[in-house]
């Protein structure tokens, strides 16, 4: 579904991304992980459009989508959550999730004066769709409640909800696990799963628990200084001694690297 070529992104002569290539193939949950300062997040931002690459190509479905903007690879069904969770703190939860769908009839404000009738169905249709997804999740009961006032991996789910209000094709999920308690991250796992083998979801998913990675992901992408260091299944990437290297500074093999 997705495949870079050689892809490069410099700030100033820092080279986050340093000619890193590699493919997502459709239907999966690909692990993406590697050291703090590998290159995984400006990857994620240069693929989803939220910064332009220095050099390089992103292809989607076989079509260039290189520099594309954000909103645009949004109608594409290409989504990016972010480490920190990005909610509208005022605002509830179902109110949170009936934002995301685009070109609703009440944004224009001529339609709010003579189409009244059309706004009122579409806001009970994307209600329902709303309500549909906290059931989903298992956070019906926090419909009323301000985004606010979620904890962190409240807020986690409540992203992957948002993802879910629109026809997704590939949802990339930067740090899923930050903040979040060993329960919530179970939730969001089995949540991930199912929307994988459920409704067809493609990820990629940028996380540093091995554990949550190894029951996840198949197969794991390694970063190391911008580049693609490794990739294979994560008990094969556990053992490879290239990576331990890169996570650990020695060639000894450990397989705890949990939190690196």
């Amino acid at each position: 579904m997705i495949r870079v070529e050689d892809l490069h992104r410099h700030f100033g002569g820092f080279r986050a991304v340093d000619g890193a290539s590699l493919t997502i193939r459709e239907g999966s949950i690909t692990g993406l992980i590697g050291p703090n300062g590998a290159g995984k997040s400006t990857l994620f931002n240069v693929i989803a459009g939220v910064l332009p690459p220095t050099s390089g190509k992103v292809y989607m479905d076989g079509e260039d989508i290189t520099g594309l903007p954000p909103h645009a690879l949004f109608h594409r069904g290409l989504l990016r959550t972010f480490q920190l969770a990005h909610e509208f703190a005022s605002m509830t939860v179902r109110e949170n999730l009936m934002m995301v769908p685009g070109q609703q009839t009440g944004e224009t404000i001529w339609k709010t004066w003579f189409k009244r009738g059309q706004i009122w169905r579409e806001e009970d249709a994307l209600r329902r769709r709303a309500d549909e997804v906290l059931d989903f999740l298992t956070i019906r009961h926090l419909a009323h409640e301000k985004a606010g006032n979620l904890s962190g991996g409240q807020k986690k789910l409540l992203e992957l909800g948002r993802t879910m209000m629109v026809d997704a094709k590939i949802v990339f999920l930067d740090e899923v696990g930050a903040g979040v308690n060993r329960t919530l991250l179970g939730t969001i796992g089995d949540a991930i799963v199912r929307l994988n083998r459920e409704r067809g979801y493609t990820f990629c998913v940028i996380e540093h628990d091995m554990d949550f990675i190894g029951k996840l992901c198949d197969p794991v992408i390694v970063m190391a200084e911008g580049k693609v260091l490794a990739e294979g299944s994560a008990a094969d990437i556990m053992q490879n001694e290239e990576v331990i290297e890169a996570y650990l500074g020695t060639g000894l093999k450990n397989k705890d690297m949990v939190g690196a």
